[in-house]
């Protein structure tokens, strides 16, 4: 059974850290592109982070490059997102997706498929 469950969440201060967890379950993280989006109430859901399933090549949105980085660790079959110098405008319910297709790279990942979803973790950015 495909599962993933996101953690790390919680409340921080402007200019504090988070990592954010992907626990992936029932496939085999190695072979698979992992995404991250988020979404905060009366915005659309926004492409955050990518990590491709082969190389372990990376894409960052523009409004997070260079405080956010992507990491996976396929023995424990987890992803990352390190988040470095937090804004207000981060806070959102953050959410990792699997991708359908196999060998999925991330040069194009907001065009990419994917099949399973987590619950989210919610991130709030406030003094």
């Amino acid at each position: 059974q495909v599962q993933l469950v996101e953690s790390g969440g919680g409340l921080v201060q402007p200019g504090g850290s988070l990592r954010l967890s992907c626990a992936a379950s029932g496939f085999t993280l190695d072979y698979y592109a992992i995404g991250w989006f988020r979404q905060a109430p009366g915005k659309e859901r926004e492409g955050v982070s990518c990590i491709s399933s082969s190389d372990g090549s990376t894409y960052y949105a523009d409004s997070v490059k260079g405080r956010v980085i992507i990491s996976r660790d396929n023995a424990k079959n987890t992803v990352y997102l390190q988040m470095n110098s937090l804004k207000p405008e981060d806070t959102a319910v953050y959410y990792c997706a699997k991708t359908y297709y196999s060998g999925s790279s991330c040069a194009r990942p907001w065009e990419l498929e994917y099949d399973y979803w987590g619950q989210g973790t919610q991130v709030t950015v406030s003094s």
